[in-house]
């Protein structure tokens, strides 16, 4: 009778701990996947945000050389850069 009663109080708990356990490895498991979809997003932003600067370099370069080629004039060059800068 003794054995009957210790595993109906037994049994429960340990389900109610095994039931706690896998919640909080879930729980931890979909705040790690959070945490890499936001990593993910942010280095992509970074990646956007150094090709953007590359790009923009690239640009004022090209019209640099055509300034120094006679190609512009240096109002011409201040206006297309102050364009391209305001972008």
């Amino acid at each position: 009778m003794e054995k009957i009663i210790f595993f109906g109080l037994v049994i429960p708990i340990f389900g109610f701990v095994l039931y706690l356990g896998v919640n909080a490895v879930m729980k931890g498991t979909e705040a790690k996947n959070a945490l890499k979809e936001q990593e993910n997003l942010k280095n992509d932003e970074n990646e956007n945000f150094f090709d953007n600067k590359k790009n923009l370099s690239e640009e004022i370069d090209k019209l640099n050389n055509l300034l120094k080629d006679g190609v512009l004039t240096q109002e011409e060059f201040e206006k297309a850069k102050k364009k391209l800068l305001d972008n």
